[in-house]
């Protein structure tokens, strides 16, 4: 069978598949607010619906990604966003290393891409549900006695709910990303990723430990309580057992994702016809924003949940595990550095050795340092962000670079000198910072990636909320831009 006719059959069999049309016109700001407050009250709503049949010694397989992949453990929000970010991973491989040849620039291509995207998003969110409920979610046998059914039939009502509510999650990005404001997967992160910092910041809530979960009534009862000598005493290690270091760090992220989301490169243009008519082309050393990052997490989580998967069935020659942390093995040295807990002598459980801590570490730094730097790359060249593309969209608009001949293979050029190394170096930075915010820790152990990704997601979101209010305020704009 050739490609096109390939495409064709895959694009008939799709175009009947469930879908959210995109609107044919323009869509006011308070309507798109009112799709996207609503949505996300939606997609809390989904959260506190737990799963039925579910037993209590269940386990949460992507436990320690949660403030990622958004969605709540053992609720009908489950799967969180993995199928949809597993799907893009999949794709940007193939699309990026040129074994699916696709124009992204071409309106047919576009469709036949989301056409395999939603297909791809049908199979993991299929594939994800399976493995939860085969090793992770067990079925309840006070529920089967009731019903008079078995357990395959509680697991496989389960396995429904997990995988309806992975597609719905899907759905629901849909509609924000063509009917609300930016997109459903940055919504759904920095809604999880904000609830669990201030619960880190201000619940009273006892742990483990009889504190208070969030940071400020912890430190009100320990002034309180503790003498003044034990607190120093105790030093960096009662820091960070106490969260006061995961509090600075909270900050410290909060601040350099701000500078680097402000700090860009300028490429001055000037209209080809309307003479003194200049503008810049900004290059922002985050160009291809943090998303990457989730790649680069979620191709960790698989790794880790098919090793967790193949421990559950009794199979240890990549490791062994203690509740979802790795302890041993090759799974130990692949997973990522969640806390103080897992580099930090006096709070790394007994039998670790340093090597094998500095191992670890140095795997992760590699693992997010290159792994960032190329999906960053991959990422602008799949979404219309590369040099190609840009290139063209300034020829398009008139505008040429001064003291350049107005050709869009001279802007090309000139663009490949600054477009990729900025995305590389932007991909590499964001890999250290992750790495480093989680070595010290977050509020509501949010994860340093998970922070990063919602500061900078709540950063664009602001441009993104002030963008529609300019275009709303002015149609003149809106027209010229494209947008009706």
């Amino acid at each position: 069978m050739s490609e096109i006719n390939f495409r064709k059959v895959v694009s008939s069999v799709l175009g009947k598949f469930p879908m959210v049309e995109r609107p044919e016109w323009h869509v006011h700001f308070k309507t798109k607010l009112a799709w996207t407050v609503g949505i996300l009250v939606l997609f809390f709503a989904l959260g506190n619906i737990p799963l039925f049949g579910l037993s209590p010694e269940s386990m949460d397989l992507f436990g320690q990604w949660r403030a990622i992949f958004a969605g709540e453990r053992f609720s009908l929000t489950a799967l969180g966003i993995m199928p949809i970010v597993d799907a893009s991973i999949v794709l940007q491989l193939l699309v990026g290393a040129g074994i699916v040849k696709l124009n992204l620039s071409d309106p047919k291509d576009q469709a036949f891409y989301q056409n395999i995207q939603k297909l791809l998003v049908l199979v993991f969110a299929a594939f994800i549900s399976l493995t939860y409920v085969v090793g992770f979610y067990m079925p309840d046998p006070t529920v089967a006695a009731q019903l008079g059914v078995s357990l395959r039939f509680i697991s496989f009502l389960l396995f429904i709910q997990v995988f309806v509510g992975g597609m719905l999650i899907y759905f629901m990005d849909e509609v924000v990303s063509k009917w609300g404001i930016g997109s459903g997967v940055s919504l759904f992160i920095l809604a999880g990723v904000s609830q669990q910092v201030i619960t880190g910041l201000i619940s009273w809530i006892p742990d483990q430990s009889g504190w208070a979960v969030g940071v400020i009534p912890r430190w009100i009862e320990i002034v309180q309580q503790v003498p003044g000598y034990e607190i120093l005493e105790g030093g960096i290690t009662f820091l960070f057992q106490n969260h006061m270091i995961a509090l600075i760090s909270t900050i410290a992220v909060f601040f350099t994702v701000v500078y680097l989301e402000s700090t860009r490169l300028e490429i001055p243009l000037a209209h080809a016809v309307a003479r003194g008519a200049r503008g810049k082309f900004p290059i922002k050393l985050l160009y291809a924003s943090v998303l990457p990052m989730i790649l680069v997490r979620a191709l960790q989580a698989t790794i880790q949940g098919f090793g967790r998967m193949l421990y559950s069935q009794g199979i240890t020659i990549f490791g062994t595990f203690e509740g979802n942390n790795a302890v041993s093995g090759l799974m130990y040295y692949l997973s990522p550095i969640y806390s103080p807990w897992d580099w930090y002598p006096a709070l790394v459980l007994p039998g670790i050795e340093g090597w094998q801590i500095a191992i670890r570490l140095a795997l992760d730094f590699s693992f997010m340092i290159l792994g960032g730097a190329m999906f960053a790359l991959f990422w602008i060249n799949t979404t219309g962000m590369g040099a190609k593309d840009v290139a063209a969209q300034i020829h398009r608009s008139g505008l040429q670079i001064p003291g350049h001949r107005r050709t869009v293979a001279t802007i090309e050029r000139l663009m490949e000198g600054y477009i990729p190394k900025i995305a590389l170096m932007g991909g590499a930075i964001l890999g250290v910072l992750c790495v480093v915010s989680s070595m010290f820790g977050t509020l509501g152990q949010a994860s340093g990636t998970g922070l990063l990704l919602a500061v900078s997601i709540a950063y664009r979101l602001y441009e993104d909320v002030a963008s529609e209010q300019m275009m709303e305020m002015y149609p003149t704009m809106r027209r010229f831009f494209g947008g009706e």
